[in-house]
């Protein structure tokens, strides 16, 4: 029985961009399924509201499409996430740029766009690694249910139905998306 070697951020980015989406957790390389069209329109529409609101305020920047953040999580300095929309603020970011490889550090906001196949133990996991990284929101967003569950650094969290308002609160001031719109 041979001895699991532990993968870096840095052996993760040398894998380069594939057929798999990959994230990188307790120095072991995790694939996840490709997604399907539901999420892929759902994640497109929130980060082309999120890109307008954030350009016309100046605010940062936004990615989506497994851009990965090193969290560098205390037990586990080399995590490796991806969200599916992900919002950075300008005055963490030299020069206002993004850079070519991964991100040092956790986004302002997450976003993950639930799947049918999602485990929900991984998914908690992912809210909680980015909050304990310093991300300032998390929003999990569930096309099935039509509901968009915000967490916060504070262990509280909201629960929006359809007929709610999404708000940027302070990490995005100004932003408003009304649910109905998002899920019509």
């Amino acid at each position: 029985m041979g001895t699991r070697v532990r993968q870096t951020a840095v052996d993760l980015w040398r894998m380069g961009e594939g057929d798999v989406r990959r994230e990188l957790v307790d120095g072991e390389v995790i694939e996840m399924t490709p997604v399907g069209g539901v999420h892929g329109e759902l994640t497109l529409e929130i980060g082309r509201r999120l890109m307008e609101h954030v350009r016309k305020h100046r605010l940062g920047r936004v990615v989506a499409g497994d851009v990965g953040f090193v969290l560098r999580l205390p037990g586990d300095p080399e995590r490796v996430r991806a969200p599916d929309v992900a919002f950075i603020a300008a005055d963490r970011l030299p020069e206002g740029k993004l850079p070519s490889g991964f991100i040092e550090g956790p986004p302002d906001l997450a976003v993950e766009v639930l799947s049918p196949n999602d485990n929900p133990v991984d998914l908690q996991q992912k809210v909680r690694d980015y909050l304990e990284a310093g991300a300032q929101r998390v929003w999990v967003v569930a096309p099935e249910a039509r509901t968009v569950t915000v967490y916060r650094p504070d262990g509280t969290a909201r629960f929006l139905r359809e007929h709610e308002v999404l708000e940027g609160e302070e990490v995005l001031p100004g932003l408003v998306i009304p649910l109905s719109e998002l899920f019509g």
